[in-house]
């Protein structure tokens, strides 16, 4: 095993390798000039649909499916690979250069939003859905919302990564972080033998943000076949709310939406209308 001392002061002068050595960099701010596509709906979504971006197309097409024809949004498809999120426009909405960020031009100023939970607040609050007014509950669900953000930073950056993407197997760190993320399934799955969702007996904003990383995981989509790796069918009250979700017919459409990998039928680069699930995914595209 090669030791690594590391330097009295820390420089930026060769690629750190992995799946997104290309995209990664010490400095924020954009490189290049490009203006952001606006369409006719009042909420312009620029994501992709990674469980970060998955969550806020889950919420849209579940307020949809309620009657809030306010939340009719176009959703634009941010390329991360290809580093469509250091664009000049995208740093105008979100200047952490990370998907999802939203336009919310429904009033007489927009207003940018961005970070997946400060999204999910913002929607539920102007449609008056999946977060709860009456405390208890509504501290519960802000709760596992924010539980979610601090925790699964832990599961992708720090699991999935070096299991999945780092260019060498590192023992220490494979097992550091799968020790963790067992931890956090084991929480999960506590807190769902005690109730029906995590917010209590009602679907929430806390299930639309965990779902698509600790269903995906239970669901095994995520990270090769570290399924297995972690034994997720261990977590029996974990699969029963994962499947619960990934029934929900809102839920199976905003995972297509600004999807741009897997199979054809399931991928929605762009999404403006509801008719576009019929006529739009690339499947029905390269058919034309």
């Amino acid at each position: 095993m090669n030791r690594y001392t590391p330097p009295k002061v820390w420089t930026w002068n060769k690629e750190n390798g992995g799946a997104f050595a290309s995209i990664n960099r010490p400095i924020a701010g954009p490189t290049h000039d490009k203006e952001l596509p606006v369409g006719k709906h009042p909420l312009q979504l620029y994501s992709q649909a990674t469980p970060n971006g998955v969550k806020v197309t889950i919420m849209l097409e579940e307020l949809l499916a309620l009657g809030h024809k306010g939340a009719e949004y176009d959703a634009w498809l941010i390329r991360i690979n290809d580093g469509d999120q250091f664009g000049s426009g995208f740093v105008e909405v979100n200047p952490n250069s990370k998907i999802p960020a939203l336009m919310d031009r429904s009033g007489p100023k927009p207003i940018r939003v961005f970070e997946s939970g400060s999204i999910l607040v913002h929607l539920a609050e102007k449609f008056g859905e999946f977060l709860p007014t009456e405390q208890p509950a509504r501290a519960e669900t802000l709760s596992w919302l924010f539980w979610q953000m601090g925790s699964a930073p832990y599961l992708g950056g720090g699991f999935g990564h070096f299991y999945a993407y780092a260019p060498e197997k590192i023992e220490y760190a494979i097992d550091r972080f799968a020790m963790e993320v067992k931890r956090q399934m084991d929480v999960l799955d506590r807190r769902l033998a005690e109730t029906e969702y995590l917010g209590g007996s009602d679907y929430t904003i806390a299930d639309m943000a965990v779902w698509p990383w600790y269903g995906g995981l239970a669901k095994g989509r995520q990270y090769n076949d570290s399924a297995t790796f972690l034994s997720v069918q261990e977590y029996k009250h974990v699969q029963r709310w994962a499947e619960a979700i990934d029934a929900r017919p809102a839920v199976q459409r905003g995972r297509m939406v600004n999807r741009a990998f897997g199979e054809p039928a399931m991928q929605l680069h762009e999404r403006h209308d509801a008719s576009d699930f019929d006529t739009k995914t690339q499947d029905k595209l390269a058919a034309e």
